[in-house]
C-alpha cells in the first residue's frame, strides 16, 4: 500500500494543481520525482510532526488540498490538537496518510504501536475515515475523496487482503448472505473474517469507510431476530470497540446484540511480527473464530 500511495499522489500531482504534500522525513524518498517536477509543492518539515500537520492547515487556508504523510503515532498522536484546532475547529479539508498501524512495526516496540488512532480521529468533527484492505483499493478511495474539502484519514496496512473488491467510499459492500447476523469486517481484516467465518450462517459486510459510516447499508442487511434484536459483530484493525458507538446509532432505536472484536486496550510490551501480535491477541483467524463461535452461541469466548 505504501508504493501504491507513491504511484497515486506522483499521478495525482501532475493532475491536480491544487495538491500539495508535507512530510516529516518519513517515506521522503518515495516523492523525489514530485520533487523534482513541483518543488514548491513537496513540503519536508524534517521531525517535527505538529509543525507539518499547522502548515498542512496554512495550504489549506490557501485553497491547496494538502496531504500529510507519516507513521500512525507520529501522524495521529503526536499532533492530535494540530488536528483538532487547525482542521477540525477551522472546518478546513485536507488529507493524512499513515503507515504502520496498529502494530506492523511491532518489531519496533510499543512507542510505534498505533491501535488507537481512528478511536482518537472520530472525536473531530467532520473527520473522515478510510481503512481500505488492499493497494488497489487504496487508490480507488483515495481518488474518490482525497479533493471532498473534509479532513480525511487513509490508513494503511502492511497486512493487506489477498483480492481487490469493488468498493466505493461510503459504502459497505456485502461478501456473503447469513441468517444468524451481521459480520462487518474492516479494512484489512476481510481475508482471515471470511476464514474465520466458513461454515457460519452470517452476512458478512465489507467495510473500507469508517466515518461517514454506511449507516443505511448496515439497516438494510441487518434484521432484527426473534428477541427484535439485531445481531451485529465487528472486526475491527484498531482498538476493540472503537466502532460501538457507530453501529449502535446506526441501528437506533432498534436494541442490538453487538460483539466488538479488536486489539485489546491493554499496553502490548512484547515484540513482534504483525502476525505474532494476531496471534498472541486473538485477532488471527483461529482467534476470530473462537469470537465469533461463542457470539453466535452466547457464551463467553474461551
Amino acid at each position: 500500500m505504501r508504493l501504491q500511495m507513491r504511484h497515486t499522489l506522483n499521478d495525482l500531482f501532475a493532475a491536480d494543481p491544487r495538491l500539495v504534500m508535507v512530510l516529516a522525513d518519513i517515506s521522503a524518498g518515495y516523492f523525489d520525482e514530485a520533487v523534482d517536477a513541483f518543488p514548491d509543492r513537496v513540503i519536508n518539515v524534517g521531525i517535527m510532526e505538529q509543525t507539518a500537520v499547522s502548515v498542512a492547515a496554512g495550504f489549506a487556508l490557501e485553497g491547496f488540498i494538502p496531504v500529510f504523510h507519516s507513521i500512525t503515532p507520529f501522524a495521529v498522536e503526536r499532533p492530535f490538537e494540530q488536528w483538532k484546532d487547525d482542521f477540525g475547529y477551522q472546518g478546513l479539508g485536507g488529507n493524512v496518510i499513515s503507515i504502520g498501524a496498529s502494530y506492523d512495526y511491532g518489531s519496533d516496540g510499543y512507542t510505534h504501536h498505533g491501535p488507537a488512532d481512528v478511536a482518537i480521529l472520530l472525536t473531530v468533527p467532520g473527520m473522515e475515515i478510510v481503512v481500505p484492505g488492499t493497494a488497489a483499493e487504496f487508490d480507488t478511495l483515495f481518488r474518490q475523496a482525497y479533493a471532498d474539502g473534509a479532513p480525511t484519514y487513509f490508513r494503511l496496512s502492511a497486512e493487506p487482503n489477498g483480492a481487490d473488491r469493488p468498493v466505493a467510499f461510503g459504502r459497505l459492500e456485502v461478501v456473503r448472505v447469513g441468517t444468524a447476523g451481521v459480520l462487518i469486517a474492516v479494512g484489512p481484516m476481510l481475508d482471515r473474517v471470511l476464514e474465520a467465518a466458513a461454515g457460519l450462517d452470517v452476512t458478512v459486510a465489507y467495510c473500507t469507510t469508517v466515518a461517514p459510516f454506511d449507516g443505511d447499508g448496515l439497516r438494510r442487511i441487518s434484521a432484527p431476530g426473534a428477541d427484535g434484536a439485531r445481531r451485529v459483530a465487528v472486526v475491527e484493525p484498531f482498538a476493540s470497540g472503537t466502532l460501538t458507538d457507530t453501529i449502535m446509532t446506526a441501528l437506533r432505536p432498534n436494541s442490538v446484540q453487538l460483539e466488538a472484536i479488536g486489539v485489546p486496550r491493554v499496553v502490548i510490551s512484547r515484540y513482534g511480527s504483525p502476525a505474532e501480535h494476531d496471534a498472541a491477541l486473538g485477532l488471527d483467524a483461529s482467534g476470530i473464530r473462537d469470537r465469533l463461535s461463542a457470539w453466535l452461541a452466547g457464551t463467553e469466548a474461551p
